[in-house]
This record gives C-alpha cells, structure tokens and sequence, in this order.
C-alpha cells in the first residue's frame, strides 16, 4: 500500500514538473514571438561595383565606390519586413574611347544620396530576398579624362553636378543572411532615369543610366 501510494506521489511530481515545464516553454515562445516583431535600427557599410551603359565606346568597366548609411527594420508580420535605408553611395563608370582625338579614359565618379525602400521576406531562419524602388538625389559629380598618350588626369570642367539630372529612381533587388544581430548581402541596383541632362553632358553620356552591384555588411540594435 505504502508502495503504491509513493508511486502515485511520484507520478504526480514528475506530471507537475512537466506542465510546468511546458508553460515555462511556451511562455518563452511566445515572448520570442513577440520580440522578433519589434522594429531594429542598425549600420551598415560596403562597396559598389558600378557602371554606366554609354553608346559610342569600346567598353565599359566597373567602378569601385563606397556605399555606406543606415536602415530601419519594421517587421509586419513573421517573416515579412519593411525595411527603409539611407546611405551615401558613389557610383559612376570607367569608360574607355578610341577615336580621331586619341585613346584613354573617362572616369565618371557620381555621388549620391540613396534613400530605397525594401520589402524583405525571409525564407529560412537566417536567409532573406528583398527588393522594392529607390530614389537618389546627387550631391556631387566629378568627371576626370586620362589620356593614354601622355598619362596626364584632366578635369572636365564643363561637366559639373548641374549637368547631371539631380534626381534618380530605380529598382534594387538582392539577398540577405542575418546571423543574430549581424546582417550580410548583395543586391543589384538597376537605374531607370537618364543621367544626363542635356548639353554638353547630354552628349557625353547619351542615354546613360546607373547600374551597381553593391555588397555589404552591417549591425542592427
């Protein structure tokens, strides 16, 4: 009887022991749930390899600019975000010329504010795609010629920010992997505004528009 009795007091211990273990767990659940739904604010950093399509050259070479801002992720649903950014973005082109004047180099070094606006759906635990529009705003333009023949780096004086169209658009897609509070990834950034606005710089650069692949990293708070 004495036997019974303690196994029942043993069973009754172990079945208290077990809910209360599972609410424990569910309450932690829950409270992660919640958390994973509050907006984060965070830096990020990077490069951009960009280009210009330009008619009348040879070729086209990728520019190696800085790509640095911040972003705020503000998280709708699990697994879906809206995820705004502002960042300081150079971009522009090498591009190379051959013709009755002589051979060398444009070097198109344009400067912007980037402001994209991101839908990010994640697709595993620590894998996300995103994309969305974004506009630009230049803020400076610096165009330099090399000439093969005498190695000599020229200013071109007559192509200023002003000649340039101010404002830019596009789409940017891309992939991210987050890793805690870490995030790393690659996106493409596709311009759909000319960049040239008339005259001189018009001419230059035709029917130019941006293009950039930009690779980053970046912490979130």
């Amino acid at each position: 009887m004495r036997n019974a009795t303690s196994k029942w007091k043993r069973v009754l211990l172990l079945a208290a022991f077990t809910g209360s273990l599972s609410a424990a767990m569910a309450q932690q659940q829950q409270t992660t749930g919640e958390n994973s739904l509050q907006p984060k604010f965070g830096i990020r950093g990077g490069v951009n390899l960009s280009n210009l399509y330009v008619d009348d050259v040879q070729d086209e070479n990728m520019k190696v600019g800085l790509n640095v801002g911040v972003f705020a992720k503000f998280p709708l649903t699990k697994g879906f975000s809206i995820q705004p950014e502002l960042a300081y973005s150079s971009k522009g082109a090498k591009i190379t010329y051959d013709n009755i004047f002589g051979d060398g180099e444009y070097r198109f070094n344009l400067n912007y504010i980037d402001l994209p606006v991101l839908a990010v759906v994640n697709l595993g635990e620590n894998f996300n795609i995103h994309a969305g529009p974004y506009v630009s705003y230049l803020t400076s333009a610096n165009i330099k010629r090399l000439d093969n023949e005498s190695g000599e780096v020229d200013d071109i004086a007559d192509l200023k920010a002003d000649n340039f169209k101010r404002f830019d658009y596009g789409l940017v897609g891309g992939v991210g992997f987050d890793i805690e509070n870490f995030t790393i990834g690659a996106r493409y950034n596709y311009g759909l505004n000319e960049i040239g606005d008339g005259g001189i710089a018009g001419q230059a650069t035709k029917n130019s528009k941006n293009s950039a692949f930009t690779f980053y990293i970046g912490i979130g708070f």
